[in-house]
């Protein structure tokens, strides 16, 4: 047998191969939805494989199915994040595979996939995982530039594949200007056993804060496009009010060291944890803090906010992201400056802390992750099995 065959899911369903770049063991957001998707095709009886860029070549079975690693460049002021770029190897790699569904996750550098799928007659999906018109304008692109760019890029996605994936209204909102009619929206969810209000730890917040200062948490890849020196600005603000606050920063990327020097020089009470792997630990910090910090304003979903709502923390957003739509009356818009944020900060610790923690909670549970699953196995216009019935009488 080659050693791509079918194999290790033991199942007759249909093997959908998912590309994906920007995807290393520090990531956030994309690693765990492609994690998560994964166990829930595989449970639902497919044959997922996960194809991803690395240091070097690997072939193993995961809870997510099969992942495959190709040695793939470190692309250059991106914090360590490596792109698939040997087009030749990919493209044997998926005739060697045979996928009955493909699944793309980069509608830059990978969207030659979807022509390669049409060749090979595959129904090919690519999924919309951030604003290309909010990255560009987060990059310094004049907004103008910034939305005639993004539609080129979308039209010959769209054009490129059978069905283009956006987990919010948002997220469609860039593809609906352009007139595309194969868009179909599908949410991500969130591990609610695994994420829970109970997680709260007096002890690990007494470690971050003290008993009358208020706990901040952003837990974000500290690059560009995530703006998160905002959570330093809402801080210094917090501050200057008179408030007692303390921020707690989960996440690493090319900005860390300027906004570490930025502390150090204002004297803002910040702590860097890094990337926190333990993805235990890091539901502890979400559910022990006060408020959870979400400034990204190009986020189509945010999945580490709505984390943060799982476990009974409130989340300050981006009114430009997609987060508003997300969090609902859980949480607090912002307009994308310290000022704004500190005033959604002030906003959410007025209301009552059983309350504001509840709602939260309420809000997450709107998403599961089985409902996301089904809702991207339809967008692969894969049928579903049926849900078992509870039989009459028995509750």
């Amino acid at each position: 047998m080659n050693r791509f065959d079918r194999g290790g899911a033991g199942t007759a369903g249909l093997r959908i191969v998912r590309l994906a770049n920007f995807v290393t063991p520090a990531s956030g957001g994309l690693r765990t939805a492609l994690r998560e998707l994964g166990k829930g095709y595989r449970a639902a009886g497919h044959d997922p494989v996960l194809v991803v860029p690395g240091e070097s070549e690997s072939d193993e079975q995961t809870e997510q199915g099969r992942v495959i690693t190709l040695p793939g460049p470190v692309l250059p002021g991106t914090g360590g994040y490596r792109v698939l770029t040997d087009k030749r190897r990919v493209a044997r790699l998926l005739e060697e595979l045979a996928p009955d569904r493909l699944e793309v996750s980069d509608r830059t550098t990978l969207r030659w996939t979807g022509r390669w799928a049409r060749r090979a007659r595959v129904p090919a999906v690519m999924v919309s995982h951030e604003s290309a018109d909010g990255v560009l304008r987060t990059w310094g692109l004049p907004e103008g530039a910034a939305r005639r760019a993004a539609d080129a890029l979308n039209i010959r996605t769209a054009h490129t594949y059978a069905r283009v994936v956006c987990t919010t209204e948002f997220a469609e909102r860039e593809f609906v200007r352009i007139g595309a009619r194969n868009v179909v929206r599908a949410p991500l969810g969130v591990d609610l056993t695994e994420r829970h209000p109970a997680l709260r730890d007096a002890g690990v917040r007494a470690v971050h804060a003290r008993g009358d200062e208020t706990l901040l948490l952003m837990c974000s890849r500290l690059s560009v496009e995530k703006r998160p020196g905002t959570a330093l600005d809402a801080l210094e603000t917090l501050l200057g009010r008179g408030r007692r606050a303390v921020l707690v920063v989960a996440g690493d990327g090319p900005l860390r060291a300027r906004l570490e020097q930025r502390a150090r020089e204002r004297r803002l009470p910040v702590t860097f944890l890094g990337h926190v792997a333990d993805r235990r630990e890091l539901g502890v910090l979400q559910a022990s803090a006060d408020v959870c910090l979400a400034p990204g304003p190009a986020e189509t979903f945010g999945l580490a906010a709505l984390e943060a709502l799982a476990c009974g923390t409130p989340v300050a957003v981006s009114a430009s992201s997609a987060l508003p739509e997300v969090v609902g009356s859980a949480g607090a818009t912002a307009a994308d400056h310290g000022g704004a944020f500190a005033d959604a900060v002030e906003l959410l610790l007025a209301r009552p802390a059983p309350e504001r923690r509840a709602a939260a909670r309420a809000r997450a549970e709107c998403f599961g992750w089985q409902q996301a699953v089904e809702a991207f196995l339809t967008a692969h216009d894969v049928p579903l099995a049926p849900r078992p019935t509870v039989p009459e009488g028995v509750t």
